[in-house]
């Protein structure tokens, strides 16, 4: 080789291995996605935070039955049924739609800053809630503000979920969805005799007045949800920003039919909720201290129809859980028109609540397993729950006006029953779309 040659190889060659030096020392390697844990200590108490923030979202908002009969033979007795209804409906529709914009948020990494907002609206607005005296400052208050915050509590909760738990993602969220039922009665609580916001409200009221009842309630919404903001924390964010809609989901038969499956359910069982305690005073001969505990019963049921379900759902997939419940919910909702007397609402109350719980526990885990992609699960969390209110928004203002214009309380109970077997239809259409009509196959 000549001397010219060899200097032309070793110039090249030394710029070549310059080259390559330069590439590994540029190829940085990408950082692991930790596994998840499914369990442990730090994974469980977010479990008991998520149950803290549905005690201070669903759970308020299935307070509002004590509430709406306050309100008919208090200060609002001017105002009809479907008119004072509404407050609730509304509250309870923003919990939902609200998640429309948070789940963009909450995929966006910003997991607390929505428990911090979240906690002071629902504060403040119960707080404001307790010093009015008009039909639209309540609207205001324990409708628009309240909904709001409850809205930045809800979601989170549920996708928090899917980031620390794989095999017992629905009977996680059953835990933490059992906070909502807690707060409305005899729970596992109820043992031990404690018991939450309606009994608070029921007992209170009388001797310290509205004001303060609700300012108590406030208060222990407030240090509740002091625990979340201690223990919660969001694994990891989604690597890039998310869509506010991803409309491409709604191509997918199963997501289209169950976010159907949720507006009309969600807009039949409320009905019950909001209107029990009041049927059990005018028509099931029951005296207004115990149609009180009738909703406390209804929701102790509901406490363990959000547990053992969704225990199963992690084995047999939570569709094939949600849709036997929801047509044997319709059928209860039916089997209510002919309930005349104490012992048949007991009875009623117990089974209606517990296979009614899963339409609160399990839609998020549902959603999960029909999300390809876990970075868009608070997108479309959030896109299905706002089908679930939208009914709740309809629901009980329209059953109300069927019961005033009607002045019967058989059109209110077949609205409720007829929507929920509608919302069981689409689900079973949703189950079929997903994985066809094999009876074994998981969905």
């Amino acid at each position: 080789m000549s001397s010219n040659t060899q200097k032309y190889v070793d110039q090249h060659g030394s710029q070549n291995g310059s080259a390559d030096a330069a590439e590994i020392k540029n190829d940085k390697p990408t950082p692991a996605i930790p596994e998840i844990p499914n369990g442990g200590r730090t994974a469980w108490l977010q479990v008991a935070g998520a149950f803290f923030l549905f005690f201070n979202s669903w759970g308020v908002v299935n307070t509002f039955g004590g509430y709406q009969t306050y309100y008919q033979m208090g200060f609002l007795r001017s105002e009809s049924e479907s008119n004072i209804s509404w407050i609730g409906s509304l509250q309870a529709f923003l919990l939902v739609i609200v998640g429309v914009v948070t789940g963009p948020i909450y995929d966006a990494g910003y997991f607390r800053t929505l428990i911090f907002v979240g906690t002071f609206l629902t504060v403040f607005g119960m707080m404001m809630t307790s010093i009015s005296k008009t039909y639209w400052e309540v609207v205001l208050a324990q409708a628009l503000v309240v909904g709001i915050g409850d809205g930045c509590l809800f979601l989170p909760s549920v996708a928090i979920v899917s980031q620390y738990f794989t095999t017992k993602k629905a009977f996680a969220t059953g835990i933490a969805a059992a906070g909502s039922s807690i707060d409305k009665g005899k729970s596992l609580m109820t043992v031990t005799g404690g018991v939450i916001y309606p009994v608070v409200f029921h007992q209170l009221q009388p001797r310290i007045g509205f004001g303060w009842a609700t300012r108590v309630i406030a208060f222990i919404m407030l240090g509740t949800s002091i625990v979340s903001l201690a223990v919660m924390r969001q694994r990891i964010p989604a690597p890039t920003r998310r869509k506010l809609f991803d409309l491409a989901a709604f191509k997918e038969m199963p997501y289209l039919f169950f976010s159907l499956g949720e507006f009309f359910g969600f807009m039949g069982i409320y009905v019950a909720f909001f209107y029990l305690q009041i049927y059990a005073e005018l028509k099931g001969n029951t005296n207004s201290n115990l149609a009180f505990y009738m909703l406390s019963i209804l929701n102790a049921s509901s406490f363990f129809g959000r547990i053992v379900p969704n225990f199963f759902a992690d084995k047999i997939g939570p569709l094939n859980m949600q849709i036997p419940f929801a047509l044997i919910t319709a059928l209860l909702a039916f089997c209510w028109i002919d309930i005349k007397d104490t012992a048949g609402l007991i009875v009623f109350c117990v089974l209606y609540g517990f296979f009614s719980g899963t339409f609160v526990s399990l839609p998020g885990p549902t959603v999960l397993t029909l999300s390809p992609n876990m970075g868009t699960v608070g997108t479309r969390m959030g896109m299905s729950f706002a089908f679930g209110g939208f009914g709740l928004l309809v629901g009980n203002p329209v059953g109300g006006a069927i019961l005033r214009n009607q002045g019967s309380w058989v059109g209110l109970q077949a609205w409720s029953g007829a929507s929920i077997a509608i919302a069981a239809l689409c689900m079973l259409i949703a189950r079929i779309s997903k994985v066809g009509f094999g009876l074994k196959a998981k969905a």
